[in-house]
């Protein structure tokens, strides 16, 4: 399994907006990184999403690019900020017939999850800024470590939506 992990874009403080929406420069972030997303022939057969509105938006703007229907996008509690990793690869099992995953949340909860799916009990450290993106391959049948394929910062992504 394809896993891709996303920080939602820069959002709003909660004092000027208690939803945390995504800021306008988040969301011209986002559509870059979808734009990136799209030319580098990416696909997902599912897209999930933290409940929060920021990543919420997050998903449906890299959706909208890589043509993944928007009322498909499944919502779960397993990517708010404080879930840990080991939800996370629970909620992945009950998805195991899927080929390639997004998952658009926060952190620290996408540090967590990276390191489960990396290197279990292990903290790998992987910084992740808002709107980059990397990708794990996984067998989560077996047991054993996934594979860092790569992590795109924003700027990189931003290079490839050209």
């Amino acid at each position: 399994m394809e896993i891709y992990l996303m920080q939602h874009g820069q959002a709003f403080s909660e004092e000027a907006d208690p939803e945390r929406s995504l800021t306008p420069e988040g969301e011209h972030q986002i559509d870059k990184s979808g734009r990136a997303l799209r030319k580098m022939g990416v696909a997902f057969d599912l897209i999930v999403t933290s409940p929060k509105k920021r990543a919420r938006q997050t998903a449906h703007i890299v959706a909208k690019h890589v043509s993944y229907p928007a009322d498909d996008i499944k919502t779960t509690e397993t990517l708010r900020p404080k879930s840990t990793g080991s939800e996370a690869i629970t909620f992945l099992r009950a998805y195991e017939d899927k080929r390639s995953v997004l998952m658009a949340g926060h952190l620290p909860s996408l540090g967590e999850i990276a390191s489960a799916l990396l290197a279990e009990g292990v903290d790998v450290p992987i910084h992740f800024e808002m709107g980059g993106v990397c990708r794990i391959d996984v067998d989560l049948r077996q047991a054993g470590p996934g594979e860092l394929q790569w992590y795109l910062k924003p700027a990189q992504l931003n290079l490839i939506a050209r």
